[in-house]
């Protein structure tokens, strides 16, 4: 169950961030004013809170796992927020960072 959570952990932590810079863009470069932009900072300001909840009590581990996430859940954003359409090497390279992720967070520790 702690894979799990963690999992979860990650996956609020990606709709917190990278949702949050979504809405800065938005506001910003879409022009769609304040509101978003402050919507995007409160959500920026929780994605800080929600890492602190991992199982593992590592920053540097949990932050550097958490950046595979960060980059496919970037391209997934893209899909389903902006219509983009990944090439191969980016679905590849998503999932590189994964693997690399899962490497991080979920590897076998002695002791």
């Amino acid at each position: 169950m702690p894979v799990a959570r963690s999992l979860a952990l990650f996956a609020l932590a990606a709709v917190c961030e990278i949702g949050g810079a979504w809405l800065v863009w938005q506001g910003l470069r879409e022009h769609r004013g304040p509101l978003w932009i402050g919507a995007g900072l409160v959500a920026l300001g929780l994605y800080g809170f929600v890492a602190t909840f991992q199982p593992d009590g590592n920053f540097g581990r949990v932050l550097a796992a958490y950046g595979g996430v960060f980059v496919a859940g970037s391209i997934l954003w893209g899909v389903v927020a902006d219509g983009y359409r990944p090439d191969r090497f980016d679905v590849a390279g998503a999932v590189v960072c994964l693997a690399g992720m899962a490497l991080i967070m979920y590897a076998p520790r002695g002791g």
